[in-house]
């Protein structure tokens, strides 16, 4: 008995060895392919072309999943935070080479492990068909003579198209706020605006402006591109006009710092194919987006240009101004460390600090401090919405306030808190639970 119960003990061992070490092979369920950017938009649609072909190529399901907010900063700080064991993907996009220099987030594109770029597509201008400027010239010309002021529109402020733009303007002497930028967030809603006669101009990649380039309602006036794109080959480069300029965004995907190495290349392995795959080729000149294929080191070799190249743009005092917003990203967590600063040095004079019987005060003041700190970390991953509104219950709860009252009150402060920083004031807060 004794030998049969040693080597029963033996087997089971080994089994349950066997079942905890390997875990499968990668990948053994679905993955998330994290975009920063809202459904709709270019990098919304090549996110979804990628994960469809991606899917078949790993035969596990591939999500894509919107995380907006911060310019950016949001869904790239998903991605960047995600456990690095390969089921976490992100659509990295030009912005990750921006966002630091912006002073927006800490994150830069070291954070992640570049598996493959798969587009690149150059800024172009584009005016209205019936617009009185045939030639990036005769644009030129006009912002030169100091008439009526331009606007132009493409994206959110201080992103890449607005930064295109003020190259261009501090590349033929002006300065890069010489076309006052409207912010809005997207070249779709940018180039409805600049038919509806909102605004002059827009600078955006060419795909983005496709159908009213094709149907007459926009003529673009260059792209900036060292070479006309066989996609539209009827729209001249800048440099054809004599301005050496050119600057593009591009899309591609990464994995957070520290993924294994061997789930880097089986990664690596199906992008490639996916890469070559006439569908996505095919999907993507029907779009007239550019398939550009680079590999992890490649990759990582352009993400250290573009991030070297527009720093040194955006760290000059002209583009500092004109990239900057009213108010950032860190306003509240920031208002916030302001208030606590406030309450301590208010209490640290008064003696509310002091242990011959404030301890009361004390308590509160800490218990305050965690409820904020509560918020805090709970803001990325239910939204701003969710989680102010759920906390904000819960402290009026807390401090005798009836139910329906407090309810009420919550959701209606909540509410008109994300109106006014989101919608007026323009800040991007994070979306959270409502991004899926």
């Amino acid at each position: 008995m004794t030998g049969r119960s040693s080597t029963g003990s033996a087997l089971l061992a080994l089994l349950l060895l066997s079942g905890c070490s390997g875990g499968g092979s990668y990948p053994d369920r679905p993955i998330l392919l994290v975009c920063p950017w809202a459904a709709g938009g270019g990098s919304d649609r090549v996110a979804r072309q990628i994960g469809a072909l991606l899917e078949q190529e790993l035969k596990v399901q591939v999500n894509v999943v919107n995380k907006t907010g911060g310019e950016g900063v949001t869904g790239h700080s998903e991605g960047a935070r995600a456990a690095a064991d390969g089921y976490t993907l992100t659509l990295l996009t030009v912005e990750i080479n921006m966002l630091h220099w912006r002073g927006l987030t800490r994150m830069t594109w070291k954070d992640f492990e570049p598996v493959m770029l798969l587009n690149r597509d150059p800024a172009a201008i584009l005016v209205r068909t019936e617009a009185p400027w045939a030639t990036l010239k005769d644009l030129e010309a006009e912002v030169r003579r100091g008439g009526r002021p331009l606007r132009a529109a493409g994206t959110a402020a201080g992103a890449i198209w607005h930064l295109a733009l003020g190259g261009w303007l501090d590349r033929i002497g002006l300065p890069p706020s010489a076309i006052p930028w409207v912010s809005i967030p997207g070249a779709a809603p940018s180039l409805q605006e600049l038919i509806a006669g909102g605004v002059d101009l827009v600078c955006c990649s060419l795909p983005e402006a496709r159908t009213l380039i094709t149907s007459g309602k926009v003529r673009p006036l260059g792209v900036m591109s060292p070479r006309r794109l066989d996609a539209f080959p009827d729209v001249p480069t800048f440099r054809e006009q004599g301005v050496d300029w050119s600057m593009d965004g591009w899309r591609g995907i990464g994995v957070p710092r520290g993924t294994p190495r061997k789930v880097v290349d089986v990664l690596v392995g199906a992008l490639e194919k996916v890469a070559a795959d006439p569908r996505y080729l095919q999907a993507m000149a029907t779009a007239g987006h550019g398939a550009t294929a680079e590999g992890p080191s490649a990759f990582a070799g352009t993400l250290r240009e573009f991030d070297a190249r527009l720093g040194a743009f955006l760290t000059r005092p002209e583009f500092r101004t004109m990239t900057a917003g009213p108010v950032g990203p860190m306003a509240f967590p920031g208002g916030l460390a302001l208030v606590l600063a406030g309450a301590l040095a208010v209490l640290g004079l008064t003696g509310g600090l002091k242990s011959d019987g404030s301890a009361w005060q004390t308590s509160r003041l800490l218990e305050g401090v965690a409820w904020v700190l509560l918020w805090m970390a709970l803001l990325a991953p239910l939204g701003f919405a969710a989680t102010s509104s759920i906390l904000l219950f819960g402290l009026m709860l807390r401090l005798g306030v009836r139910a329906v009252p407090a309810f009420t009150a919550s959701f209606v402060l909540v509410g008109a808190v994300y109106v006014f920083f989101g919608h007026v004031l323009r800040v991007p807060l994070p979306r959270g639970l409502l991004a899926f």
